[in-house]
């Protein structure tokens, strides 16, 4: 039996759904419109890093580039006030360490972006720098220092251009005694502290190397990788002598951690995760080792007792993404870098015994509210062939169904690299004036697995470059997206894929932005800098061997020669003195495409190299940029408001 309701209690209900609608759509309609940038307001933000303790651990040597261009500066620990050392206005001077024992510090800096960096030494409240590996045209880095620290290690060129060595620099005479010559591509990723081992690499393919123990008594080399298809990474040697770190994925996806016993031979996996262990490290007195976790685009980082290997609870910092660890001389101090896709890295210290976390730097300038930036998210598509492809994407807030916006996909560097949760001015920049960012991890990018990263091999502009385009059909399908404005980002291999899709695919993307992008795969492949004469091989094993049939590939993926098919905007930026993507890559498309009568804008650099490290430069790449999208990419009216 139905039992009807009084009228009354019909129109009680409408009118509660009826309010319900309007309310929702009300919620539906609410846009938050954060406050606007300008960009030098962005860029008022300072990048740090730490780069070593002082002796009594009351400072910490650090790098930053609040003048504008990277300097040496010394933080206090007690007031978190900063004193700077160096005051270069034309390259980047990049913080090392102090000197054991003294009131000196090292740092290393290239001329121009020319990436032969050389060794500085330079006393607190002088002026004046030593070039301690003063060989002309070879690079050089610092590799740490001895177990009695009197002598540094460096890795240096300086013998034969193609082959890094290692030295060992006596800090008190400057002279150098060679520690190793590498003659076959076997670099060094790994020295024990008597000296007695070393770990060597030698890279096959992108995605597979050998390791190597090398006994410098017994002049007697251990393989301790074997024929199968896999990455080996040395990490750590413990003083004893005989016990090697190491990570691979060998027989798996991911890496995991290795604890080799030198003496016996046994090798016994000891950590693993269901993403790759990145890093590995021991404390000084070996009380303590931290590991890193890659963990879908952004670190997970574990401190354990190193004696009993229990885990140790990790100072918590909320939302934070830490970037690296230190830990002091003494063990009783901790440096932490840590980060976020809303704040640029900041410094804290840690002490183990009174467990104090204590922020020393505010990074992000204080005219900006963090709540105005947009949190990064990881999101999947299915691509073209099913298969699921990660993403960092970052959502304008002002983006509503009533307010499309425009959108970028945008391309790491590489191949084989990874866009990273983290904090980016050029992208927050673009994104706080309305342009959606879909930063697109390929097939071939690394950090999903061994599978994953092999996909893209002599594939390249054609899986990889689908991902893209299946990536601009996931932003399509976002209501608040302007399905007509969507552009292309990215730089170095990024910045080959830009000018791909322009090519290959012209009617996908309204624009493209493109820095230093790689236009002819056949140059740029005969070209590589001598030191990379390890690497040379196996970037031919993965893009093709310029200098056999693999050219007649290479030319037709190359956007040099496709260059008439562009018919979209471009704009284009590159540094002068780019070993890596000569400028001629960038001249030559700009002139191109310009034949075509199609808007081309060019930006040179004539005091950078591959990727723009001075602010003047950045910000002078994010204005324009942005100055480009308002004209050729913002949507149309009728879709706002």
């Amino acid at each position: 039996m139905i039992t009807s309701k009084p009228k009354g209690t019909y129109l009680f209900l409408s009118l509660i759904l009826f309010t319900s609608f309007i309310i929702a759509c009300k919620e539906e309609e609410k846009v938050v419109v954060p406050m606007e940038y300008t960009i030098e307001q962005l860029y008022n933000t300072v990048d740090i890093f730490g780069a070593d303790f002082n002796a009594d651990e009351t400072k910490v040597l650090i790098g930053t580039n609040k003048s504008g261009i990277y300097n040496v500066g010394e933080l206090s620990l007690s007031d978190t006030s900063i004193t700077m050392l160096t005051q270069s206005d034309k390259d980047s001077y990049w913080a090392s360490g102090y000197v054991p024992g003294t009131n000196q510090f090292i740092y290393d800096a290239d001329q121009g972006g020319d990436e032969n960096a050389h060794l500085y030494v330079q006393t607190i409240g002088d002026t004046v720098a030593k070039d301690i590996t003063p060989w002309p045209g070879s690079a050089n880095s610092f590799y740490g220092w001895s177990l009695d620290e009197q002598s540094a290690y460096i890795s240096s060129n300086k013998r034969d251009a193609r082959f890094f060595d290692l030295y060992k620099l006596n800090m008190a005479t400057y002279e150098n005694e060679l520690i190793y010559q590498n003659d076959s591509s076997l670099d060094v990723s790994g020295l024990s502290h008597s000296e007695r081992y070393l770990a060597l690499s030698k890279t096959i393919t992108t995605d597979k190397n050998e390791l190597y123990l090398y006994d410098r008594q017994s002049k007697s080399t251990t393989r301790l990788s074997n024929d199968n298809e896999a990455s080996w990474q040395a990490m750590e040697f413990e003083k004893n002598d005989s016990i090697l770190y190491y990570t691979t994925n060998d027989g798996g996806e991911f890496n995991y951690l290795v604890k080799y016993n030198i003496n016996s031979g046994a090798a016994e996996k000891i950590l693993e995760d269901k993403w790759d262990i990145v890093g590995m490290s021991l404390s000084r007195n070996e009380n303590y080792h931290t590991v890193f976790i890659n963990e879908d685009g952004k670190n997970k980082v574990l401190l354990f007792d190193h004696k009993t290997n229990k885990p140790i609870d990790f100072p918590e910092i909320k939302d934070a993404d830490v970037l690296s660890v230190q830990i002091s001389k003494s063990e009783k101090n901790m440096l932490l870098s840590v980060g976020s896709s809303t704040s640029p890295r900041n410094l804290y210290s840690y002490n183990f015994e009174t467990k104090a976390l204590k922020k020393l730097t505010n990074s992000l300038n204080a005219e900006v509210n963090e709540n105005d930036l947009v949190s990064a998210e990881v999101v999947r598509f299915k691509s073209f062939d099913g298969l699921e492809i990660p993403a960092i994407y970052y959502k304008p807030k002002q983006a509503s169904k009533k307010n499309q916006v425009g959108a970028l996909v945008y391309v790491h560097g590489g191949p084989g690299g990874q866009t990273r949760i983290g904090y980016s001015n050029s992208i927050q920049y673009l994104v706080n004036h309305g342009y959606a960012v879909l930063a697109v991890n390929n097939r071939g990018s690394s950090g999903y697995g061994k599978t994953f990263y092999k996909l893209d091999n002599k594939d390249h502009s054609n899986g990889d470059l689908k991902d893209c385009i299946w990536g601009k059909k996931w932003l399509q399908e976002q209501e608040y997206i302007d399905s007509s404005a969507i552009g292309i980002y990215g730089g170095s291999y990024g910045g080959c894929m830009v000018l791909g899709a322009l090519a290959f695919h012209p009617e996908e993307f309204k624009v493209g932005v493109n820095l230093f992008g790689v236009a002819n795969w056949l140059r740029t492949l005969k070209s590589i800098p001598p030191y990379w004469e390890s690497f040379r091989k196996a970037l031919y094993d993965e893009l093709g061997d310029p200098y056999t049939s693999d050219s007649i590939r290479l030319r037709a993926i190359s956007p040099l020669f496709n260059y008439e098919k562009i018919n979209k905007p471009l704009i284009v930026f590159q540094g002068a003195n780019d070993v890596r993507v000569l400028q001629a890559e960038s001249d030559e498309i700009v002139e191109g495409v310009k034949k075509n009568g199609v808007p081309v804008e060019y930006v040179l650099y004539p005091d950078e190299g591959h990727g723009f490290v001075k602010k003047e430069n950045q910000i002078t790449t994010a204005k324009k940029t942005l100055e480009f999208l308002d004209k050729y990419l913002k949507p149309k009216e009728e879709h706002k408001g």
